[in-house]
């Protein structure tokens, strides 16, 4: 009789030439690569974003200065010496479009950060909290999120009064109720994951998981989100100028300058000084939204499910 083992011949014998590699820590990413359309997107971004940084030192005229001084007529027609024509106060509309990008793009991004850096904060925060804290934290964001924006944003400017300062803290606050509720849903779909239960036997602390576990899966779809926010704070306070409670004159910005040379379509005179403007709006957000776009199709359209 064999004394050999009967399951020996079930069993691969060892080789030492195989090696095996480690498991990666996350699936292997690749760099972001924009599509022609991410590429329009960028290029119309840095363009309206380099004209509001070097926009009011390489403009033609001051911010009130007349093209025309000996000639005063309001709304002319493009022509040299003003490549846009004038607006009501036959003030020159390209050179008050160059200060205001500083404006409009300097509030809205502002509003934007002050939005994410109290939504993300508080967001995830809840996720990690107990569930009553979760609770209170979400019923007074639902309560902030039944409020209109607009009219919200209305009332407080009117009660407040209107001012740079005023304008980034009231659309920051406002804004910061959607990017809880968007936080807390990636951070809570994230507490459940496996490797953050294995974080919790291990001991590790709330920081580590937040730092090490939910931030780094979270980032993408955040960022991508704070793309999409800019649009909407651009349009809030571009809407709150054209109503009167925005920037106020004679500061100028994209949404009062549409607001200010309305006179043009009634009166028959240029319509560029409304059009221009107008068009900045639309090129802007257009554009910040191309960006949105390919890297949410860069990220297999994953990235705006979550969103």
């Amino acid at each position: 009789m064999s004394n050999s083992d009967p399951l020996e011949h079930f069993v691969a014998p060892y080789d030492d030439s195989v090696s095996f590699d480690e498991l990666p820590d996350a699936p292997p990413t690749t760099g972001y690569r924009p599509s022609i359309m991410g590429w329009i997107g960028i290029t119309v971004a840095v363009f309206w974003l380099a004209v509001a940084l070097i926009g009011p030192f390489i403009a033609p005229y001051g911010e009130n200065a007349l093209p025309f001084p000996d000639a005063y007529s309001e709304f002319q027609s493009p022509r040299s010496g003003a490549w846009l024509g004038t607006d009501v106060e036959d003030r020159d509309v390209l050179s008050r479009i160059m200060f205001g990008a500083g404006r409009t793009i300097g509030i809205s991004l502002s509003a934007t950060l002050l939005a994410y850096l109290t939504g993300v904060v508080l967001g995830i925060g809840a996720a990690v909290s107990g569930p009553r804290v979760d609770m209170a934290m979400s019923r007074i964001n639902d309560a902030f999120l039944s409020l209109p924006t607009i009219m919200l944003g209305l009332v407080v400017v009117a009660a407040v009064g209107s001012s740079i300062p005023v304008l980034i803290v009231t659309a920051g606050l406002i804004y910061a109720s959607v990017v809880f509720r968007l936080s807390r849903a990636i951070g809570m779909e994230i507490m459940v994951m496996d490797f953050v239960e294995a974080a919790k036997v291990r001991g590790e602390g709330r920081w580590w998981i937040i730092t090490r576990e939910i931030w780094p899966n979270a980032r993408m779809p955040l960022i991508t989100d704070f793309g999409l926010r800019l649009i909407y704070v651009i349009l809030f306070i571009s809407s709150l100028s054209f109503l009167g409670l925005g920037v106020q004159p004679p500061k100028a910005d994209w949404g009062s300058m549409v607001r200010d040379n309305l006179g043009a379509l009634q009166y028959g005179g240029s319509i560029i000084s409304v059009v221009a403007p107008a068009l900045a709006i639309a090129s802007l957000t257009v554009g910040i939204n191309l960006i949105v776009d390919d890297v949410s199709a860069h990220g297999g359209g994953k990235l705006s499910k979550r969103m």
